[in-house]
């Protein structure tokens, strides 16, 4: 094999009750990564499309990751990349994920596939890094495992039961939150009570995946402690938490570090009706915005095609 071409999708972090410990892979919107072998033992990256990024390797996320997956193998070529982005950087459904995921995986299919899925984690977690300095890898060990995953430790990561059916309306407004700025609006300390509480949110959502209890998983997806906070950044919030509530969604909160929301439902006829009340919403203000479902992507990065 000396080219690939690889579909690397959008992730949802956090899922209001695990805070960089929690993602799940989407479908339908994602970039598109072509790599291909060179004579030349040199990384590049030679066309970026979608938006508007460096192509300096030190700079940009693709490059970063690829990079530190190769000063841990021997190879005796050099590759190229391009990047079509389908993702807009700060959208928070994992625009650098999505690349630094990408660009790993490839990589890897075209030198044999020395290194599991779970393995590449690593690697992708470095071009996040490039962006956030305290990136977890809750985006990007759902990218490359697919479905839901849970991050116990950057090396302990564990693939998690989907249930059927389940499906994410995700509206994305067109506004540019940064990970880095909304971090910091998080306090250090929280209460020993909202401790105790957020931590049983999370394992009754574990728990409501494999025993695929719907409305379990729906009780258990609540923010005590960050959506209060980054809740301001999100223009009618609560506009659209109640709409996503009145039109029977299990639940309802910010994705990643926003300004995206995510709302998750029983079935996509739920789920595409939970878009049309947003689209209504979102309508009346002076923001362009994207609302797109999907079903939980279980399989992560496919291959579109290889030669």
């Amino acid at each position: 094999m000396n080219e690939i071409k690889i579909f690397s999708p959008a992730s949802i972090a956090n899922l209001s009750c695990g805070y960089d410990v929690l993602g799940v892979c989407l479908d339908g919107v994602g970039d598109e990564l072509t790599v291909r072998k060179t004579k030349t033992k040199k990384l590049v990256i030679t066309k970026i499309s979608g938006h508007k990024l460096s192509k300096d390797i030190s700079q940009n996320v693709a490059g970063v990751s690829a990079l530190t997956l190769l000063n841990n193998t021997s190879v005796d070529c050099g590759f190229e990349i391009e990047i079509k982005k389908g993702i807009k950087p700060g959208s928070g459904i994992g625009s650098s994920a999505a690349s630094s995921a990408g660009s790993v995986f490839a990589i890897n299919q075209l030198i044999g596939t020395p290194f599991s899925n779970k393995e590449l984690i690593k690697f992708a977690l470095q071009g996040e890094k490039a962006v956030c300095k305290s990136a977890p890898a809750d985006n990007v060990a759902a990218v490359l495992m697919g479905g839901f995953t849970l991050v116990r430790e950057e090396n302990d990561i564990i693939k998690l039961n989907s249930p059927t059916g389940l499906a994410f309306t995700v509206l994305h407004p067109q506004i540019e939150v940064k990970t880095s700025e909304s971090r910091a609006l998080i306090k250090k300390e929280v209460s020993l009570k909202k401790m105790v509480k957020q931590s049983a949110n999370l394992g009754a959502f574990v728990s409501a995946l494999y025993t695929e209890n719907y409305e379990l998983i729906g009780r258990s997806m609540q923010d005590l402690i960050i959506e209060p906070f980054r809740s301001n950044l999100i223009p009618d919030f609560e506009k659209l938490k109640k709409s996503s509530q009145d039109n029977g969604s299990l639940s309802f909160g910010i994705s990643g570090s926003g300004p995206s929301v995510f709302s998750l439902a029983r079935d996509m006829s739920k789920a595409k009706k939970i878009g049309e009340s947003f689209e209504k919403i979102y309508n009346e203000l002076n923001i362009k915005f994207d609302v797109h479902t999907s079903y939980v992507n279980n399989l992560g990065i496919k291959i579109i095609e290889s030669k």
